[in-house]
């Protein structure tokens, strides 16, 4: 294996992104823990840029850190007794069979049949979107990126929903 600065930018955008990712799971701050979310969306908007997908690198900037993770530090931030949403929502043995169901269904529903489909991983399951032009026609075709981004905003609908709702708890609670 040769060492280029690309393998090297790769392995400095993993280790922010996995860095980020275990300051999310394991900070009891909630405040602390949206900017270790930030951090690991960098690393992942760096993947981006190696990819050679400028576009997706930017709404990864703009949109997941420039707007929802402030988003989500403004809401903890605003909300009250944030303290007690850290003792009651960290269970750690349900964090821990949520994240090996998800691992199972990530496995079984999409990396196991990418490799039974394609064994050799010779030839690419879909085609190359080259340009912003393309992607924008392979978005109005219906065929292949609409559902995925209709999937991630119910996603986000659902998550600001759960925001509220516990919000509202503590308002009852006082």
């Amino acid at each position: 294996m040769e060492i280029t600065i690309i393998t090297i930018a790769f392995i400095v955008f993993s280790l922010i992104s996995l860095v980020g990712a275990y300051g999310v799971v394991t900070c009891h701050n909630l405040f602390r823990g949206t900017i270790w979310l930030m951090v690991s969306l960098f690393g992942a908007a760096g993947m981006f840029v190696l990819l050679s997908a400028p576009f997706l690198a930017a709404v990864q900037v703009l949109v997941y850190i420039g707007a929802i993770a402030i988003l989500f530090t403004f809401a903890v931030m605003l909300t009250r007794s944030v303290s007690n949403l850290k003792t009651r929502f960290n269970r750690l043995n349900i964090n821990i069979a949520a994240a090996v169901a998800l691992f199972a269904l990530l496995v079984v529903g999409i990396i196991a049949p990418v490799f039974i489909s394609n064994p050799n991983l010779q030839q690419p399951i879909s085609t190359v979107t080259r340009t912003t032009i393309d992607l924008g026609e392979s978005f109005g075709s219906g065929n292949s990126f609409a559902l995925p981004f209709e999937v991630a905003s119910l996603l986000l609908t659902a998550t600001m929903i759960g925001a509220i709702v516990i919000a509202r708890e503590t308002d009852d609670e006082v």
